[in-house]
């Protein structure tokens, strides 16, 4: 016998709703790989940021909220003041 399950749609994660941050691969993860010492490696971050599914979401609560350190959205805090001077 076949039984149908209903799936609730789950609500559209958005940077406003700190829901995102629960979802986050960087969440199940070492912190420190996030926030590498001046010239540290990012390889590690960047490497987790680029299969995590909020990856926008960082990245956008990042920019909105002037985030000066560390890897968000897979993107360095150099590469994200590129990108918001790009996008001003």
């Amino acid at each position: 016998m076949l039984h149908l399950v209903q799936i609730t749609p789950q609500p559209a994660l958005t940077p406003e709703d700190p829901g995102w941050q629960e979802v986050a691969l960087c969440a199940q993860t070492d912190p420190e790989a996030f926030f590498p010492e001046k010239g540290g490696s990012t390889r590690e971050a960047k490497r987790v940021c680029g299969s995590c599914e909020v990856r926008v979401e960082c990245l956008e609560y990042a920019l909105a909220n002037d985030e000066r350190f560390g890897i968000w959205g897979g993107l360095s805090e150099r590469e994200r003041r590129r990108l918001k001077r790009r996008v001003s």
